[in-house]
C-alpha cells in the first residue's frame, strides 16, 4: 500500500530487504547497503490524548523535556502498542512515518528533527525486514497527499 502510493506519487525511493531490525543500533548495517540518514522514530502520546510520530537521527538522543515544552505539553510519554496498531496498523519495531497512510482519522501529527531537513532519510516501509531511503523533500510530499500534520523541531 505505501510503495503503491509512492509510486503515484512519483517518489523515488531505493529498497533493502534484511532480516528483522527492532532498534536503531540493530539497524546500522543497513547504512553499509543503502544510502541515506538512519532514523529513530518515537511513537508518543500527550497527556491530553494527542499523538506524535517524532522522527530523528538514529544516533540522537531524543530531548523529551525540550519537545513538551515546544509541543506545549505538560508530559509525552510512549504511547500503548495497541494505539500504534490502531491508529497505523504498525507493529513496535516498524514504526515509520509511512504509516500514516492508516492513520484515516488524521490522529496522528509528525514531527521531524531539524537535522534531517534536505537529507535521504533511511525508514521501514511498515515492516522492520525492508528499508527505504527516500529524500526529506518526498516525505513532506507524502505526509501534504495525506493531510497531515507535521511539524520541525529543533
Amino acid at each position: 500500500m505505501i510503495i503503491n502510493l509512492l509510486d503515484k506519487l512519483n517518489i523515488t525511493y531505493d529498497v533493502f530487504e534484511h532480516a528483522p531490525v527492532y532498534t536503531a543500533n540493530e539497524a546500522q548495517f543497513i547504512k553499509k547497503h543503502i544510502s541515506g540518514v538512519g532514523c529513530k522514530n518515537l511513537f508518543l502520546k500527550s497527556d491530553t490524548n494527542k499523538y506524535y510520530l517524532y522522527l530523528l537521527p538514529d544516533d540522537k538522543l531524543a530531548d523529551i523535556k525540550t519537545l513538551e515544552k515546544f509541543l506545549h505539553v505538560k508530559k509525552l510519554h510512549f504511547a500503548l502498542a495497541t494505539d500504534l496498531e490502531n491508529i497505523l496498523n504498525l507493529k513496535q519495531g516498524g514504526v515509520t512515518p509511512l504509516g500514516i497512510i492508516n492513520d484515516k482519522n488524521n490522529l496522528v501529527t509528525i514531527i521531524i528533527d531539524e537535522h534531517l531537513k534536505n537529507k535521504r532519510l533511511l525508514m521501514h516501509p511498515e515492516v522492520n525486514t525492508k528499508t527505504l531511503s527516500i529524500e526529506y523533500n518526498d516525505l513532506i510530499k507524502y505526509i501534504k497527499y495525506l493531510n497531515h500534520n507535521y511539524l520541525n523541531f529543533g
